[in-house]
């Protein structure tokens, strides 16, 4: 019985190798970054409170405890996933339950998609096997991670539509022509890049990024094309409706499209904002920041002018999974800044904004780059 177990256990493994090891691959590689992205949502919102209190001159969040230990207010984003499990999950009589309920899941299933196309590495070689430390990587994947973002769309506004609440409608139709309008100039503003680096894939541009100008400056997006880092950034955090931009769920507003949603249904829409803002600030790494690449560091070892010091490959693997890791932490922190520094725009001014003055400006900066890439 056990011989002939082993003997088909073993003819598998002959046969399906590779796409055993594919398999097992892609789930461990999906099961780490996921999770790592998710503990760096909560932290987040843990961190918002934080730099919000620093710039307020305030303490901020440090009661939550176990055993008379805060750490500095590490236990909060548990204290908070407890009490939004235990509230009341409220569901009013008049609204679509099956658009209600699924319109937070779309918004969080489009961008946690998004993440398979992000490289946070080259690849790793162990015993032979090369593993790239990327979920997908395909020549279009910008193009695909675009798509699937503007899927995200769909969740504001089926929120605020299956409410039956004549303010979360509009909430919804404010959300939707915001989202709509601003995923358009982020598509344009990364045209310039695509351009320059000769490629839809987000490992082949972070691989581009790791020339380097009369040996010192790093071939990153920011020093090539500033101007689309600003266009970028700007749309981003409009899209993902953020202060200034956040008119559609501002406190100070009497609409939004979640106005109805209680408990976990609330915390899926407003986890989902942290997701966003990951994702943004990855996106924007690699594309302007240099990815997952160290300066003067390659697959030899650090390389400066004339200096050559040879490095172990596993270990430069991780020193970029590190870095890559380091400037998603910094960018996100910045984006966290902006909410608590800028005043909010009314929604006329928001809509012109786009419309007016940034998509001119991106449409330009495409032409501009075509004629000198062309000279």
């Amino acid at each position: 019985m056990m011989d002939s177990v082993y003997g088909f256990i073993s003819n598998i493994w002959l046969n399906y190798k590779y796409q055993l090891l594919f398999s097992a691959e892609t789930f461990l590689k999906v099961f780490i970054f996921i999770n790592g992205i998710m503990a760096l949502t909560a932290l987040l919102t843990l961190g918002e409170r934080k730099i919000s209190a620093l710039m307020q001159d305030r303490v901020g969040p440090n009661r939550a405890s176990i055993f008379g230990f805060a750490f500095w207010g590490l236990f909060h984003p548990i204290a908070d996933g407890i009490k939004l499990l235990t509230k009341e999950d409220f569901v009013g009589d008049r609204v679509n339950k099956f658009l209600f309920t699924i319109a937070p899941i779309i918004g969080m299933t489009a961008i946690l998609t998004c993440f398979a196309f992000i490289p946070f590495g080259n690849y790793i070689d162990l015993f032979g096997y090369k593993i790239k430390l990327q979920i997908v990587d395909i020549d279009s994947s910008i193009f695909l991670l675009l798509a699937i973002s503007s899927m995200a769309i769909y969740s504001p506004f089926l929120g605020g539509y299956s409410s039956a609440n004549n303010f979360a409608i509009l909430g919804a139709i404010r959300a939707a022509a915001q989202m709509i309008s601003y995923e358009i100039v982020i598509g344009i503003s990364l045209i310039p890049m695509i351009m320059i680096y000769s490629s839809g894939s987000l490992q082949d541009i972070a691989l581009k990024q790791g020339d380097l100008f009369m040996g010192l400056i790093p071939k990153w997006g920011i020093f090539l094309q500033p101007l689309s880092f600003l266009i970028f950034l700007t749309a981003a955090t409009a899209e993902n409706k953020r202060t200034p931009f956040d008119v559609v769920e501002g406190e100070s507003e009497i609409i939004g499209f979640f106005i109805e949603y209680s408990s976990m249904r609330f915390a899926a829409f407003m986890f989902t904002e942290y997701v966003e803002l990951v994702l943004i600030s990855m996106i924007a790494i690699t594309f302007f920041f240099g990815g997952w690449q160290v300066p003067f560091v390659n697959e030899a070892g650090i390389s400066i002018l004339n200096l050559a010091i040879p490095l172990n490959h596993i270990l430069i693997s991780l020193m970029q999974m590190a870095i890559f890791a380091f400037k998603v932490a910094v960018f996100s922190a910045l984006l966290l800044t902006i909410r608590w520094t800028l005043p909010r725009f009314r929604f006329d001014q928001i809509m012109s904004f786009c419309w007016q003055f940034l998509l001119p400006i991106a449409l330009f900066n495409v032409l501009l780059t075509a004629l000198f890439l062309m000279r």
